[in-house]
């Protein structure tokens, strides 16, 4: 079958809207008809980085009805809805590599294993959660990258627990799904640090107690103020260089001792290749320094968020703040890359 996707042909061009090749699904593929897709930064580091393979498919969160199924897919139905990810439902050890989904564009394959930004997805059925049928057809999309990723990290990385003290330096969608965990979870103080006063503005919606705008005012400071000694837990969604090396001093240290432990720092954006940090800040204050990548328990955790959504607890559509349709993915693209978008940016397949 054919069908409409945002093709990477090329470092340095724009994403071409074009029809790809979708063939049948091997045993253990689903073919899902998507209604949304996220528009995550992640994929902005794959368009910028001129060692990227092309031409690729992007994306890697979206909701969407099954529509076929290979032969060895048992936990999905034909008609059944599901959200799309790039974390596998069963636990993996190490970095798994899967070949090519077998879709290909004017009969060159396609590289990614897994892709949103299109009509319709050939993915390995591992990628694909059932969610129950009346969940918002929309709004769920987002909770395949950028809730699992920030709420993850919280919840699943740091185990926050009631009056520990959060840090969450950048407030995007996955800053703010850390920040409605934190919420959740019942942290005390919640710190926003961003660049922008609107974000932090915005991010007191959804839990934020303190807000630190880091080019007004030195954030490592202003947090051991906030926290009288540094947070709990500090957490850097932005990925940044600056803001890799901030979190760990941000955080309270400890001392000698089999128990005086400080904090952690996670790191959870996609970083550089290089930072510099202080070793003093190991061996003599025990703080510790995490990466987190995708903390989740898709089964389980999805069925969570969205049961969270529907209490009022985890206020999914106020994270939306922006609609495209596919053929406007070139300025959702632009639109992220600039700061235009407080919260997370979906593609509407059916808008």
């Amino acid at each position: 079958m054919e069908s409409k996707a945002a093709i990477h042909t090329e470092y340095g061009k724009e994403l071409t809207v074009d029809n790809v090749q979708i063939p049948d699904p091997r045993p253990d593929q689903v073919i899902v008809k998507l209604h949304s897709s996220g528009v995550c930064h992640s994929q902005l580091h794959q368009m910028h980085n001129p060692e990227s393979p092309t031409p690729s498919l992007l994306g890697h969160e979206g909701t969407g009805t099954v529509i076929a199924k290979g032969s060895e897919v048992n936990h999905l139905e034909e008609g059944d809805l599901a959200i799309v990810t790039w974390v596998n439902r069963e636990p993996l050890k190490g970095r798994p590599t899967f070949p090519p989904t077998g879709v290909t564009y004017n009969e060159a394959p396609l590289n990614g294993a897994t892709y949103t930004w299109a009509e319709h997805v050939l993915v390995r059925s591992g990628y694909v959660v059932k969610i129950p049928k009346d969940s918002n057809k929309y709004n769920s999309s987002i909770v395949g990258c950028a809730v699992l990723t920030g709420a993850g990290a919280v919840l699943h990385t740091a185990k926050v627990r009631p009056e520990e003290s959060v840090a969450i330096f950048g407030v995007g969608g996955v800053g703010l799904s850390a920040l409605i965990m934190a919420k959740v979870l019942e942290s005390y103080p919640r710190i926003a640090v961003d660049i922008s006063d609107e974000k932090l503005e915005f991010a007191r919606k959804f839990g934020a107690t303190h807000t630190i705008n880091s080019t007004k005012e030195d954030p490592v400071e202003a947090i051991h103020e906030i926290t009288s000694g540094g947070s709990d837990y500090s957490f850097d969604t932005v990925g940044l260089r600056i803001t890799n090396e901030q979190i760990l001093p941000s955080v309270r240290g400890g001392g000698s001792g089999a128990e005086n432990i400080g904090g952690m720092a996670v790191l959870v954006g996609m970083p550089g290749k290089e930072m510099t940090l202080d070793p003093g800040h190991f061996m003599f204050h025990q703080r510790q320094f995490r990466g987190s990548l995708g903390a989740t328990y898709p089964d389980k955790d999805f069925q969570m968020y969205l049961r969270l959504y529907e209490e009022g607890k985890f206020p999914l559509d106020q994270l939306v703040t922006k609609e495209y349709k596919l053929q406007d993915i070139n300025k959702a693209c632009d639109d992220l890359q600039n700061g235009k978008i407080t919260g997370r940016s979906i593609i509407n397949f059916d808008s």
